[in-house]
């Protein structure tokens, strides 16, 4: 039992801190012998033609907004196109774009979900490159600038840009705890980017070759997930820009942030099955590393590890003599019980930020718990499940 739980243990610690740890030592050996690799040039001239798409789904409040920041993106003139598709939507987004005339509107009564009207604008778009970025995220104004200078390097399939969460001071455990993640998340994308490729984009703020692009299976709960490690599948790299960045509010509590994880985890565990080539190292061993390093461990076993690891703990600490195992089931508990604290604060309003972390690692964990029972029970759907935000 004892190696059971030191190997449970090791695994829990490797997914969520240990990776990372191995990841910034390596980058640092890296950088003592080669030295950092220089960005590509930001000349306006050299900078391929590019569309920006974005799929927005009955965001009237928003979209506005999202229209006056992409006007104001920085792109030398005549390289860039905007396009909005507006796919079921009942509310008057459609009406709002249709405005300016300088945006071209696709717009369809049929709702199909996220990933049909991506494809479906697809089809009009003939530039260089697209980067994608959601109906609710604001950029910042050289991010196609930033993104886009990386297409110079031929290796380079796809880039991603970096998700911020907006933070008031007040902010309850679901956003504080959702900003600390990206954050750390941040991090890892630096790093593994770095060592060779990011594992995947988010769909915030992410562009591919438009030479590249795959369509992915109408059911696809991940789709900018799925669309950029399939372009990495192929040989090239995704490579990760911090200073284009998308910012958006956090979910309105941690009712809708445990939605939208849930979501996430089916999906994971959908993108998983569909990218099984990913688990051989041969063609791609350091992708294949960072690949179950970064995301199989997150989305699989370690949920079931942690449950694991706790009842060991308690079966080794009933027996006599014990003191190591009594005092690591004390801090187990202790752990728990914070998060346990950080629920009751959270339901009384009163925000203690010291409890936000467990918290919502609990949360975390739970929903990928939630999303793998979801996606073995129940028929996946690549529909807009909308997750309420703060505004």
């Amino acid at each position: 039992m004892k190696i059971i739980l030191a190997i449970s243990l090791f695994i829990v610690f490797y997914t969520f801190a240990g990776y990372g740890i191995f990841l910034y030592l390596i980058i640092r050996i890296k950088r003592a012998f080669k030295g950092r690799k220089a960005l590509p040039s930001e000349n306006l001239d050299e900078l391929p033609t590019c569309t920006l798409v974005i799929a927005a789904y009955n965001e009237e409040y928003f979209i506005e907004q999202k229209i006056s920041n992409s006007l104001l993106l920085n792109y030398p003139e005549g390289k860039l196109k905007l396009l909005f598709v507006t796919d079921g939507s009942s509310d008057k987004t459609p009406d709002i774009v249709a405005r300016y005339p300088q945006i071209q509107l696709l717009h369809q009564s049929q709702r199909a979900g996220k990933i049909a009207a991506v494809h479906r604008a697809m089809s009009y778009v003939n530039t260089d490159a697209v980067v994608f970025t959601d109906a609710n995220t604001f950029l910042n104004k050289d991010a196609l600038i930033k993104i886009c200078r990386h297409y110079s390097d031929a290796t380079v399939g796809a880039v991603a840009g970096e998700k911020r969460v907006h933070i008031d001071e007040n902010a309850d455990a679901s956003a504080a705890g959702e900003g600390f993640y990206w954050k750390y998340e941040s991090a890892l994308k630096k790093w593994d980017s770095e060592l060779y490729s990011v594992v995947g984009a988010a769909g915030e703020l992410f562009s591919v070759r438009r030479s590249l692009y795959q369509p992915v299976e109408a059911d696809t709960v991940l789709d900018d997930f799925m669309i950029s490690m399939l372009i990495a599948a192929k040989g090239y790299r995704i490579v990760y820009e911090p200073e284009a960045y998308a910012t958006e509010t956090a979910s309105e509590n941690v009712s809708e942030e445990l939605k939208r994880k849930v979501r996430i985890a089916a999906g994971g565990m959908q993108s998983i099955l569909r990218l099984k080539k990913l688990f051989n190292p041969l063609p791609y061993p350091i992708l294949s590393f960072q690949y179950i390093s970064h995301r199989v461990l997150r989305w699989t076993i370690t949920p079931f590890l942690l449950i694991l690891s706790f009842i060991l703990n308690i079966l080794l600490a009933l027996k006599p003599g014990e003191t190591a195992m009594q005092g690591l089931l004390l801090a187990q508990v202790l752990f728990y019980l914070l998060a346990l604290l950080g629920l009751i604060m959270e339901k009384r309003q009163l925000r203690i930020k010291v409890l936000f972390i467990p918290y919502y690692f609990c949360v975390m964990n739970y929903a990928v718990l939630a999303g793998i029972i979801r996606y073995f029970s129940t028929k996946q759907s690549a529909v807009w499940e909308k997750v309420q935000r703060k505004q």
